[in-house]
């Protein structure tokens, strides 16, 4: 006797494959997180450069578009963004004179932990706790 493999867990119940679900929830993500930033006037990709900052550390702004893998005047552009609003700041790199480091502020640490909320909750939040830790290691798992 076959197993269905939507009882087996391997694929959502119904005709749509588990990967069509994921990319329906990642277009979700994606089309709430222009809601979600609205209050703080900052886009995506300004966003992505907070996080990769403050989960990086100082870096420079070679370092921050090979990690967003975008252009290096993109990044400069994302960064000029922030600086205006004070959630990054820039200063020389101590060890090259031509380069330079930057850095997430305390008014955009604080704007991170504000849209963190905001975001989970409107994505996460009709699931308990125990989902969404289950949810976290699976997701951890499949980036790594």
């Amino acid at each position: 006797m076959t197993q269905d493999r939507g009882a087996a867990g391997l694929e959502p119940p119904g005709d749509e494959t588990l990967a069509e679900a994921f990319w329906a929830v990642a277009r979700r993500l994606r089309d709430t997180s222009q809601e979600t930033l609205a209050p703080w006037d900052i886009t995506p990709a300004q966003l992505r450069a907070l996080r990769v900052l403050r989960r990086h550390g100082v870096m420079r702004l070679s370092e921050l578009s090979d990690r967003l893998r975008i252009a290096p005047r993109s990044a400069t552009e994302v960064v000029d963004a922030l600086e205006s609003r004070g959630m990054v700041q820039r200063r020389p790199d101590p060890g090259d004179r031509r380069a330079t480091l930057v850095e997430v502020t305390d008014d955009g640490a604080g704007v991170l932990d504000a849209v963190r909320g905001t975001e989970a909750e409107r994505i996460f939040g009709r699931l308990s706790p125990t989902d969404r830790s289950h949810l976290a290691r699976i997701l951890r798992k499949l980036r790594d």
